[in-house]
């Protein structure tokens, strides 16, 4: 190939994927989860005699089940994935290297090719790295996607509402548009093509449901003890006393809208059925802390700021029990979460595209803006962690 200043440089553009998998010793399918079989059966029986081959899609089982059908095998199986967006530095993160079927020394070079991007090599098996990214993404997506859906039906812009700007709100619309500003199929795989996630994401909407009726039915001691129950479950007593990732002055740096004078209450139903979720379903977040995205990191740090503040978190509660203000915002959310779970469940992915990018347009004006503050909330984040495990 010549180059832009007429060069010639040392990179080629073969005619297919057959001349690549021919004659590269390593070779990535860097392709969307769903549609992993039929490129590999395309392309793999080509691969060259020894070669390493991985993949870069979010869900390893169909992946890897993809690569032991369809390749040679004098072929070897060294997958990865990088647990983060587009739009972030590399630098730091966790990066999965996953030795599905090769030895130590084939193992050796991919983690040396890998390394430029100085990531944070985490070794796994296709089944771990599929369950922790269910744990660590497959909720938090839907509870993000469920928040955009809620505004989109309420016609609301949710920087224009005093209501969400400022503190915890700030995170919630940042992530939200953060996910809306990404391709669609990089959450449909993951959710559709992960047992797990289909699971998880169930549950979600199972107590954003149950949550929402303990509150309309003022249910007072039930859903104090519920949400008690879970906090104690998932953050119990050894974490008292740790630093929270994020504190007032950091949530309240990152704001796409005005701040209001006065902070208003709200009832927090997305984060209070997160953690209602991870205690239903026996997680932990902290222990895949090493193997989460930033904006799990992000939503734990919100997650644990409430639960951690016995005033906010009562204050969360009573709000739930007495204070009507959110309760339409609350409805269409417990809708939404309803049906992203419902279209998860059936597999529709085409479903999932028409839902997404419709929602995607409608907050469209924002993304520039709010891909910026969300950059820069992270980088905050991933500092306080360094400082946490005292780098």
């Amino acid at each position: 190939m010549i180059s832009a200043e007429g060069r010639q440089s040392n990179v080629s553009i073969l005619f297919n994927g057959h001349y690549v998998s021919r004659s590269s010793d390593w070779i990535m399918y860097s392709v969307e989860a769903r549609n992993i079989d039929k490129i590999v059966e395309t392309y793999g029986p080509s691969t060259k005699l020894g070669a390493i081959v991985g993949g870069q899609t979010s869900t390893k089982a169909p992946e890897i089940t993809a690569f032991e059908k369809h390749l040679p095998g004098d072929v070897e199986i060294i997958s990865c994935h990088s647990l983060h967006g587009p739009g972030v530095d590399p630098k730091g993160q966790p990066l999965v290297i996953i030795p599905h079927r090769a030895p130590d020394k084939s193992l050796e070079l991919v983690k040396n090719i890998l390394s430029c991007m100085n990531s944070e090599i985490v070794q796994l098996s296709a089944a771990e790295h599929d369950r922790i990214t269910a744990d660590t993404q497959a909720v938090t997506h839907a509870a993000f996607l469920s928040m955009g859906t809620a505004w989109c039906a309420n016609k609301q812009f949710p920087w224009e509402e005093p209501r969400y700007v400022g503190g915890i709100e700030n995170v919630k619309m940042n992530i939200t548009l953060r996910i809306y500003n990404n391709k669609w199929h990089v959450y449909a795989g993951l959710a559709i093509l992960n047992p797990n996630a289909r699971q998880q994401i169930r549950q979600y909407a199972d107590s954003v449901t149950e949550l929402f009726k303990l509150m309309l039915g003022g249910h007072r001691k039930e859903l104090t003890d519920r949400i008690y129950t879970a906090r104690d479950a998932v953050f119990g007593k050894t974490r008292k006393d740790q630093e929270l990732l994020l504190e007032d002055e950091v949530l309240d740096r990152f704001s796409v809208g005005e701040k209001p004078k006065e902070r208003l209450k709200n009832n927090h139903l997305s984060i209070l059925a997160i953690v209602d979720c991870w205690w239903k379903l026996h997680i932990v977040p902290y222990d895949h802390i090493i193997c989460s995205t930033p904006l799990f990191r992000l939503w734990l740090g919100i997650t644990e700021y409430l639960y951690r503040n016995p005033s906010l978190l009562n204050e969360a509660i009573e709000t739930a029990l007495t204070d009507n203000t959110f309760r339409a915002d609350d409805l269409e959310f417990t809708f939404a979460a309803r049906d992203w779970s419902e279209c998860v469940s059936l597999g529709h992915f085409e479903a999932y595209k028409e839902k997404f990018e419709r929602i995607q347009r409608y907050f469209a004006p924002r993304f520039p803006e709010a891909s910026q503050i969300g950059n820069r909330m992270i980088q905050t984040i991933e500092a306080n962690l360094r400082s946490r495990r005292g780098e």
